[in-house]
């Protein structure tokens, strides 16, 4: 069986690194495992939390290396850990993603073929707290581009032919679009298993969130305009709008009002946290 190797960059996840390797340790993975938490630019204790798990992942054959950047950035740790990394499938994921037990497993078998691949889970929002974050998160969860497709939001994976199409990740907001739209819709695949992904709470840090979501589209447009051949179907039409509108009203009323605000705010630069 080919090997797979998780990439987990962490800027303080403290709160949320535990319950992450918890679901890795929880799969029914049967082959070689490694994974490589990335913890960079850490004021926490990512890191010590992560290590603390070493030997559980020792009892079940896997290896859990845990590297540590003085620098903080996402890019530079997804190309550490990359450089870290054996051959073979790639799987790269968030810090506070939880998977389902069955996921890897679903991963692996899709990815061990030839052929360039890329592949995701069944993306499911974490319960959220706050009334906007709910009723956005049930909303944004029925547009076609996440249940028609593969988001990459969170975690996504490459068998070794795929990795190849780029060298290093480059500096980029949205690096699970960079990777996405290497491929083809041919070559993307969706796994049926679920992953929770947690949305931030509340109007403001939604809007920030979308903002810098738009922002990370618009920069690979501009910056890589020949992997837009590969976005495929990804807005919805007006009559499927309008469709999922009357389905869920306050729902679209959240979703509608977050993006009327980003596109009437001002272009705020700052770095948003995705949750």
């Amino acid at each position: 069986m080919t090997g797979c190797t998780i990439l987990i960059p962490a800027h303080d996840e403290a709160g949320y690194i535990g319950p992450c390797l918890d679901s890795i340790l929880q799969q029914d993975h049967s082959g070689p495992l490694d994974v490589i938490v990335i913890a960079n630019g850490c004021h926490d204790d990512t890191a010590a939390q992560a290590r603390a798990r070493t030997s559980d992942f020792t009892a079940r054959g896997w290896s859990l290396r845990v590297e540590e950047l003085a620098q903080g950035g996402k890019i530079g740790a997804l190309n550490h850990g990359d450089a870290c990394a054996h051959d073979g499938i790639r799987v790269y994921l968030d810090a506070d993603i939880r998977m389902s037990p069955r996921l890897i497993s679903g991963l692996v078998t899709v990815l061990d073929v030839p052929a360039p691949r890329y592949a995701g889970g069944r993306l499911v929002v974490a319960p959220a707290q706050s009334f906007v974050s709910r009723h956005y998160a049930r909303f944004w969860q029925s547009l076609p581009f996440v249940t028609e497709g593969v988001t990459g939001a969170g975690l996504f994976a490459v068998n070794a032919t795929g990795r190849q199409r780029w060298g290093a990740f480059p500096q980029v907001i949205s690096d699970d679009t960079f990777a996405r739209l290497q491929f083809a819709e041919p070559e993307r695949f969706l796994v049926d298993e679920p992953y929770f992904w947690p949305i931030v709470e509340g109007f403001g840090p939604l809007v920030r969130v979308r903002r810098r979501q738009d922002r990370g589209v618009a920069e690979i447009a501009r910056l890589f305009p020949q992997l837009l051949a590969n976005q495929g179907h990804v807005r919805p039409t007006r009559s499927q709008l309008k469709r999922l509108a009357l389905r869920d009203p306050a729902g679209f009323a959240s979703y509608a009002a977050v993006a009327l605000a980003v596109r009437m705010g001002r272009q705020d630069q700052g770095w948003a946290r995705g949750r």
